[in-house]
């Protein structure tokens, strides 16, 4: 049964409008104010508090990188592109910033509130996904620290033994089998002089 997606209260909520002066902020203020939002808009740049809001607008017709206090696609909330032109190189560079949903200028007097509704469900699903992502490339590493400190172990013997006197050191360290895997690549990486590792876990 597929499960339908909570319509999050915003009531509260801050967004801000990155836009110069013009009609269209007026507009999505209107909108955001009826819907309950605190709007702030600036431009030519977000302001450093910027990086605490609910919501960031953003117009990609006239953006430029240097407007975000962060990297592009790196936004710590969802994003709403406002496009007016749809020049290909505007659309790539909006795209660019990871946009979770858009408005068509000009801006008339609805769209905003399902905008920041696919906004904050298409922020959540990346961050969700990316999170997942991070934790399967974690769990691969772990296995090829483990699979390494068995072979430092075994020295090509029997891998069986190896494994179990990894448990074993676990346990008598108190640690758990990954992070005693990184200590034996660690101990081993500084025998032989090689640059091992960028864990200092062995140094607890």
């Amino acid at each position: 049964m597929t499960r339908i997606p909570r319509i999050p209260n915003l009531g509260g909520a801050r967004a801000f409008i990155l836009h110069r002066p013009h009609p269209t902020v007026q507009a999505i203020t209107r909108q955001l104010s009826a819907i309950g939002l605190v709007t702030l808009d600036c431009w030519p740049e977000l302001p450093p508090e910027a990086l605490a809001a609910d919501f960031v607008f953003f117009d990609a017709d006239l953006g430029f990188d240097e407007q975000f206090p962060w990297k592009p696609g790196e936004a710590p909330m969802p994003l709403v592109a406002l496009i007016g032109s749809e020049a290909p190189g505007r659309i790539e560079w909006a795209l660019s910033h990871n946009a979770d949903a858009q408005l068509l200028k000009p801006v008339g007097t609805a769209g905003v509130y399902s905008a920041l509704l696919i906004a904050r469900q298409s922020f959540e699903a990346r961050k969700n996904l990316a999170g997942e992502i991070s934790s399967l490339r974690q769990r691969v590493a772990e296995r090829q620290t483990i699979v390494r400190a068995v072979a430092a172990l075994s020295k090509g013997t029997d891998d069986e033994r190896a494994y179990a006197q990894l448990r074993s050191l676990a346990m008598s360290w108190q640690i758990s089998v990954e992070d005693a895997a990184r200590r034996i690549v660690a101990m081993m990486s500084e025998e032989t002089g090689e640059e091992g590792g960028d864990d200092q876990s062995h140094r607890a």
